[in-house]
């Protein structure tokens, strides 16, 4: 028995969907302009920001470095090192639950217009399209058998993925080895192993998941598309069609009972992942409102109102009424909250951070000891960390007990980065009436900038 054609469309369609490469149809329309300002964006900080140069107390130094073989981080003025690790946790913190707090909001927002995957594949299907025709275009190529223009196309494009791909890399090493010195050792490869290694890996890596893997991503290797439901509730705003206005659907809309869809399919041919929204929220569609820009774009030529596919909750889309304010949506109450406590922690973190750190360690070996002028004398241990970005002197007082002092040489240089333990004598007349362990404070400062200054506490042993 024959199958209605409108049968056999709808299985090719299927099979397409399954196991065919998705080309994408081209659209025009406000999210599509958003997603590609995001896609510039993103790009000029990233390709950009390595290049910045930072002048610091007459030394000039990449702005952004990580650089691992000497335990800092440079980000403009600020330097962090390993005891910072508190700091990069509670940014790590801010980064998940804002990613939470705007899902709840709006979906997937974050992956259909800043996620990395979602912008380069962006760029490496735009090459594509510039190399090898519209989506109509790669289609016929992809079917046609391989002949001289087919080869000189491919070759033309992978080539040029393959160039944006290496240029990415080593993008991304210039965030790790300084870029100026990094360029000049590739030509050679007189690179170090691990930057060797970064090179290749994420050349191959960037290329293989823009320009081969694509969509496949986000529908089988995503972590974030299997669980992202779960921060949904029936206010969370996502790209949905709208199925009491739209259905039943009729091509012609000649019908007395039709809906607003009049089933042209654009929305499934500008799918970047392939999905026909009209099925309901499929955790493969990445919130990009492609579908919104085609459907609305249909809609005005029809002489229909906009907004048959368009970002809705669950509640408007069965005509009730949202609840008002953050406080009626708990899900998005709670991120929010969350959100300002690790952001005021972080903040108060930092304004705390002291670029000198001291740690004092009195000698138990030997409590105390009575000098000929019969004052006590207790030795200390203090172990100075510099983590300035530069060498400084550094002086030590003590306070805390009456003709309480420092014998010796008060003033210590420290490289930057460094912990030099410096072995400091401090003595105290015995005749001020205080007897055992009393508390005495050691104050250090720098000689280059005073308002460095740390105060620890220690003890001191009397008879």
């Amino acid at each position: 028995m024959n199958r209605p054609v409108s049968k056999v469309r709808e299985a090719k369609l299927e099979l397409y969907r399954k196991k065919g490469k998705i080309h994408a149809k081209a659209t025009s329309g406000h999210f599509n302009t958003l997603r590609w300002s995001m896609v510039w964006l993103t790009q000029i900080i990233f390709y950009g920001a390595c290049w910045l140069n930072w002048d610091a107390n007459g030394l000039t130094r990449q702005a952004i470095l990580l650089d691992i073989a000497h335990e800092k981080f440079y980000l403009f003025g600020l330097v962090l090192w390993p005891q910072d690790a508190l700091l990069l946790a509670i940014a790590l913190i801010l980064a998940a639950t804002g990613l939470f707090f705007v899902t709840a909001l709006a979906g997937r927002l974050f992956c259909g217009f800043a996620c990395p995957q979602t912008v380069y594949t962006a760029i490496f299907a735009w090459v594509e399209a510039k190399v090898e025709g519209d989506h109509l275009a790669r289609l016929k190529l992809d079917q046609s058998p391989m002949g001289p223009r087919k080869l000189l196309l491919r070759t033309t494009k992978h080539a040029i993925w393959a160039g944006l791909a290496i240029w990415t890399a080593i993008t991304f090493v210039g965030y790790f080895t300084p870029i100026r010195q990094l360029l000049p050792t590739i030509p050679g490869w007189q690179v170090g192993p691990w930057e060797g290694f970064w090179l290749i890996f994420y050349a191959a890596f960037t290329y293989a998941q823009a320009g081969l893997a694509r969509e496949a991503v986000c529908q089988h290797m995503c972590p974030y598309s299997r669980f992202q439901g779960v921060m949904f509730d029936n206010t969370t705003q996502t790209v949905s069609y709208d199925v009491r206005r739209g259905e039943p659907r009729n091509a012609r809309q000649q019908a007395a009972n039709s809906g607003g869809c009049i089933d042209c399919g654009i929305c499934v041919q500008v799918c970047p992942t392939g999905i026909d929204i009209r099925d309901g929220l499929q955790y493969q569609c990445i919130n990009c409102g492609l579908c919104v820009d085609a459907c609305d774009e249909v809609m005005l030529k029809t002489g229909a109102p906009t907004g048959l596919i368009r970002f809705a909750s669950e509640l408007e889309l069965a005509g009730q009424a949202a609840p008002q304010g953050w406080l009626k949506r708990p899900r998005v109450a709670v991120y929010a909250s969350l959100l300002i406590l690790f952001s005021g922690l972080g903040a108060w973190t930092l304004s705390q951070r002291s670029p000198l750190l001291v740690d004092v360690l009195r000698d138990r070996g030997a409590l105390l000891r009575e000098t000929v002028e019969g004052r006590i004398e207790n030795a200390y241990t203090l172990k100075l960390m510099n983590l300035t970005d530069l060498a400084g002197d550094f002086s030590i007082e003590v306070d805390g007990l009456p003709g309480i002092t420092i014998e010796g040489e008060r003033e210590f240089a420290s490289e930057s980065g460094s912990i030099r333990p410096v072995s400091v004598t401090v003595s105290a007349p015995q005749d001020g009436g205080q007897r055992g362990l009393q508390p005495i404070r050691f104050r250090i400062t720098s000689k280059q900038d005073p308002a460095i200054s740390v105060i620890e506490k220690s003890s001191f042993a009397l008879p």
